[in-house]
Order: C-alpha cells, then sequence, then structure tokens
C-alpha cells in the first residue's frame, strides 16, 4: 500500500508557439497550418476558420508591404488564452505600420485589415518592438463567427 498525495494531471502542452519565416508567399500557407495544427492541440478548432484568416491576412500583408530589409525574415507567435482565445502576432523588421482603410467597391486589394477588424471584434493592433521593426497583433475568441452578424 502507498500513502502519499494523489497525482495531478499537469498540461505539458505549451501555451505559446513562435516560429520564424522566410519572407515568402509560401509562409503565408505554412503559418496558417501550423496555427490550425496548434488551435487542435489547444482544444480550440472552432476558432480554427477565423483564425486562420486572420493569420492568412497578417502574414500576406508582412510578405507583400512590410518593405523589411533583404535578408530578415518573419516571426509568428501563438498564444493560447486563458479565456479560451488565441492571441496571433507576425513579427517583421520594417517600420512601417498598417493601417485600417476603406477600399472602393471595385478595388481588388485592401480588404485585408478591414476583414481582420471585423473577425476580431476591433481587437488587433500594432506595438513597436525591440530592435527593428514592429508586430501586429489579432486576438480571436469564442465570439467571432463567421456569417454571424454581430
Amino acid at each position: 500500500m502507498t500513502t502519499g498525495t494523489p497525482a495531478t494531471h499537469v498540461d505539458e502542452r505549451p501555451t505559446a508557439v513562435f516560429r520564424i519565416w522566410p519572407r515568402s508567399v509560401r509562409s503565408v500557407t505554412r503559418a496558417r497550418h501550423l496555427l490550425a495544427q496548434h488551435l487542435d492541440v489547444w482544444g480550440l478548432p472552432h476558432l480554427s476558420e477565423s483564425a486562420e484568416l486572420v493569420i492568412s491576412e497578417l502574414v500576406t500583408n508582412a510578405v507583400n508591404h512590410a518593405r523589411s530589409p533583404r535578408g530578415h525574415l518573419i516571426g509568428t507567435r501563438f498564444e493560447r488564452l486563458e479565456s479560451g482565445g488565441v492571441r496571433i502576432e507576425v513579427h517583421d523588421a520594417s517600420e512601417r505600420k498598417p493601417e485600417l482603410r476603406e477600399a472602393s467597391a471595385d478595388a481588388e486589394f485592401g480588404r485585408g485589415l478591414a476583414l481582420v477588424d471585423a473577425l476580431t471584434n476591433g481587437q488587433w493592433g500594432v506595438s513597436i518592438r525591440e530592435g527593428p521593426g514592429k508586430m501586429v497583433w489579432a486576438v480571436c475568441t469564442n465570439d467571432e463567427k463567421i456569417g454571424t452578424p454581430q
């Protein structure tokens, strides 16, 4: 017979993941897949549709618009929040900040941040980071559902 304290369950899954990507369009798909995998592991698959669109838009912006110095990479960080959501960050070496603007009805581009704003209920922003560049962040929670009026 053994005595002692009962075993407790310790969740050893990481609550945050950071990855470095080349400044390439392939990185968009790879970052999206990595996020989807972690949402499944974290028990948040219901956030996949919204969160994958958000990460796609943010990494695409970093690849296409960041104007980072040659050779600089893009970083992504995903963090499972205690509230049941996920924080998504995209780091790049450009000082140029993205701006939310209204695209004209016939514009082919320019709707990405409006989509991010809608999918996150305005929970996104830009932060200066140590060293060169910035971090664009967004939070997806259980409140967002694609196609559901707010």
